[in-house]
């Protein structure tokens, strides 16, 4: 009655409105995560189900006098034991299944993309194209990519330790200095999606911001050709606002 009345959607109510994925990966992580939810509910309902029957039938009656006192219950407590070890055991290796096909690397991308989280904004490579984009603080940049085309990215930071999210990817990676990470996805939806930082980082965290725009292959290779005019050929290594205010880059030509 209350979901009713509230007009909540089943996705809203029960998965707590997951997005729909909008790459050829996201139905791993989203059947993960309702299968995830699904278990946990059934075991809310049967424990709340337990404590309402054990309210009614032990309550204490009129003219009872206190109950008799019990301690230890050697079926019970094993019970209570190996149910749970079992179910943090079955989540394990869902987990640990989806984890190993979403992050399986096959190396037959059509672009390779090297990002770059510097504090406080993004270097996006475009490494098969030789050019770069590159954002602010107060300028979001946006990832241009092809619909239906699979993409490797390499996660850099000159800095520190940022996040790379992609809302409706369902799906983040750290991007931690010292360390290239990498994974493929295929974005599989035409349209803009919202990108972020996921890991507190700093000052100017909270505007560390994103738009990931994917295309038909005709504008992307435009929006190529559009950069290239600008001049932003090569490889962006870096890009931060020194102490003083001014603002230091470093770029290499592939």
């Amino acid at each position: 009655m209350a979901l009713v009345a509230s007009g909540c959607t089943a996705n809203e109510a029960f998965f707590f409105d997951l997005p729909e994925p909008a790459t050829a990966e996201g139905p791993i992580i989203q059947n993960l995560w309702n299968g995830a939810w699904i278990a946990a509910w059934g075991v809310g309902i049967l424990t709340w189900g337990l404590m309402l029957w054990a309210a009614i039938a032990y309550r204490r009656r009129k003219g009872n006098e206190t109950p008799k006192q019990t301690k230890y219950n050697l079926p019970l407590e094993i019970l209570y034991t190996i149910v749970p070890l079992i179910m943090i055991l079955g989540l394990f290796a869902f987990t640990a299944r989806d984890q190993t096909e979403v992050l399986a690397m096959e190396n037959d991308q059509s672009q390779t993309v090297n990002v770059v989280g510097f504090r406080w904004s993004w270097t996006f490579n475009y490494l098969d194209e030789d050019v770069y984009d590159v954002g602010t603080p107060g300028q979001p940049p946006t990832l241009w990519l092809p619909v239906d085309e699979k993409v490797k990215f390499e996660l850099t930071s000159p800095d520190v330790i940022h996040s790379f999210w992609v809302i409706d990817w369902l799906f983040k990676m750290d991007v931690i200095p010292g360390k290239v990470n990498q994974f493929e996805i295929t974005p599989n939806k035409l349209g803009t999606f919202v990108g972020r930082c996921a890991e507190l980082c700093g000052t100017d965290h909270a505007r560390m911001l994103f738009n990931v725009k994917v295309v038909s292959r005709a504008e992307f290779d435009q929006h190529m050709e559009d950069l290239r005019s600008k001049g932003q050929t090569g490889k962006l290594e870096s890009e931060r606002v020194s102490y003083t205010g001014e603002r230091e880059s470093e770029r290499t030509n592939l």
